[in-house]
């Protein structure tokens, strides 16, 4: 994966029901997808693991997206490792 997530300004609504693929998906939909749930659902905490099952994601898929969208500055890593999107 050597996409980056790109920091999103504008104000993302997703529409439909959550899908899950079993192909890699580029680095950059995962980044949309998962910026989408942050989106729709304020508050949301999660752990890689927790994140990994939700989204069915590998670990190092995981890791790999939630450590772009930190460094986009979309999310944090609070105290106890849960990801949280940045206010």
């Amino acid at each position: 994966m050597t996409e980056k997530c790109h920091r999103d300004t504008t104000n993302e609504r997703r529409k439909g029901a959550l899908t899950i693929s079993t192909q890699p998906q580029p680095l950059e939909d995962l980044c949309r997808r998962i910026r989408g749930e942050y989106i729709e659902m304020p508050g949301l905490r999660l752990t890689a693991t927790q994140a990994e099952r939700l989204w069915g994601l590998d670990r190092a898929a995981c890791e790999t997206v939630l450590s772009a969208l930190v460094d986009v500055e979309f999310l944090i890593r609070n105290h106890d490792g849960a990801f949280v999107r940045r206010s």
